[in-house]
């Protein structure tokens, strides 16, 4: 089997508002019963984390889950409100591989952070509503790399790659 099946990403907006959750615990648990083992976490606000939270539960039932946290810099997360600074702290926690984009904010950081989310993945978990943004970004990269896409976004005017 190819290697890339079995490590997926994850971008969406970080107006995220919740209203995925179900449907992204059930893709995760479905990833998972595909044989997917690493997840791949942007670590920004909303979705991302989001996702790490989800992520982190699941590994609280399967001890084979290997949470990769992709930051942007060292110290991305010290303007996140408390709760969300909570979430990150939790997330970085469980991860068992934190990688940096560069040492600090620079153009193209969050680019360059995306990038390396999506290099080697099998799959992109997106929470994308069509906008030219972060996420547009990475959902373009992974299209060109001929990635999985399974876009949560409820009124998704992309194509969707269901499991």
């Amino acid at each position: 089997m190819n290697s890339a099946l079995h490590i997926v990403a994850f971008s969406g907006h970080r107006t995220y508002d919740n209203s995925a959750d179900d449907r992204l615990r059930s893709v995760v648990a479905e990833l998972y019963d595909e044989g997917v083992r690493i997840f791949r976490v942007g670590m920004a606000e909303g979705f991302d984390l989001a996702v790490g939270e989800v992520v982190v539960a699941l590994m609280e039932l399967h001890d084979d889950i290997i949470l990769e946290a992709y930051v942007p810099w060292p110290l991305f997360s010290a303007r996140f409100d408390s709760v969300n600074k909570s979430k990150y702290d939790a997330v970085i926690a469980k991860a068992q591989v934190v990688r940096y984009a560069g040492f600090a904010f620079q153009n193209n950081i969050f680019h360059q952070r995306n990038d390396m989310l999506v290099n080697g993945a099998g799959y992109l978990v997106a929470w994308w509503n069509g906008s030219r943004s972060g996420t547009g970004y990475t959902v373009g990269r992974a299209r060109r790399h001929r990635t999985k896409i399974i876009n949560l976004y409820p009124s998704a005017v992309t194509e969707q790659t269901l499991l």
